[in-house]
């Protein structure tokens, strides 16, 4: 399951949704999203934008 340090849900009303730390799973009716605040769930979605920050190797 993918993790996002930052994760947009866009619905079809140009709605926005944003979460942070969370791991989400995209689904054929839409996307699942596990956070400190519980789990949610989205069926009215257009895009999402989730973004991973990650250390430079050596």
């Amino acid at each position: 399951m993918p993790h996002a340090d930052t994760l947009t849900v866009v619905h079809h009303d140009d709605t926005r949704t944003r979460y942070t730390d969370v791991r989400y799973q995209l689904v054929r009716g839409g996307i699942r999203i596990w956070s400190d605040e519980g789990e949610h769930a989205f069926e009215d979605i257009l895009m999402t934008h989730a973004y991973r920050q990650r250390e430079a190797r050596d």
